[in-house]
């Protein structure tokens, strides 16, 4: 079980402590706002009114301790430096951080955020993938200028070894898993001779460039 710091309790921020803590994590939730704390008390294990960008009460509620600290404050720039700074001053070792522009990312990244992520732009470039690439079934950006993503297999690729498509040297993409629904079953890192079917998902690692192609109906 790990212990968890959310800090911000805005939509993102209460259901991320909530799935957390229903996973069996230890979850402490805190915002400055009363109601978001109230609202929130049953789904975390502990809720707290406190001002994240006051270090004493951080330092107070033992954040430096936790696994990873979250800071899901949006609007407020300031107040999500502020937090990520005394954070990493306290010595969280973990620290995510919620960006609302590509500057405010850089500036959470210098003071020492070790994870940037921008919600909003990530579920809006998920959604146009998968309505640009109908064929696509699931998208997770992985490093700049490549993805992983969850591909229902173009139709002459069904029937075929993984090796008789040799997608490795044609397009320099790899194969990590295949989600197969007959039978039911993951095989992960499938080896060269396993067939593909109509009915498996490839879930593959590879350019974006290249992946944009394969991903036309």
């Amino acid at each position: 079980m790990g212990q968890f710091a959310v800090i911000g309790i805005g939509n993102f921020g209460y259901y991320l402590g909530s799935y957390l803590y229903e996973k069996g994590h230890e979850v402490i939730a805190l915002d400055i706002s009363k109601s978001q704390v109230h609202k929130s008390k049953d789904v975390v294990s502990q809720a707290v009114v406190a001002d994240a960008t006051d270090r004493e009460a951080l330092e107070s509620l033992g954040i430096r301790q936790v696994d990873a600290a979250v800071v899901c404050i949006g609007t407020r720039m300031q107040a999500s430096i502020l937090a990520t700074l005394h954070l990493k001053e306290l010595g969280t070792k973990n620290i995510l951080a919620k960006a609302t522009s590509e500057e405010h990312g850089r500036i959470l990244r210098k003071i020492g955020a070790n994870e940037i992520f921008f919600p909003e732009k990530d579920l809006a470039i998920g959604v146009a993938s998968r309505l640009d690439n109908p064929n696509m079934l699931d998208y997770l950006p992985f490093i700049e200028g490549y993805s992983i993503v969850e591909l229902a297999p173009p139709e002459d690729y069904v029937g075929k070894t993984l090796k008789e498509l040799d997608l490795i040297n044609r397009f320099g993409i790899q194969v990590l898993a295949v989600k197969e629904i007959i039978p039911k079953g993951l095989s992960f890192i499938p080896g060269a001779n396993f067939q593909v079917k109509d009915s498996d998902a490839l879930i593959i690692l590879g350019p974006d460039e290249i992946l944009r192609k394969l991903q036309k109906p």
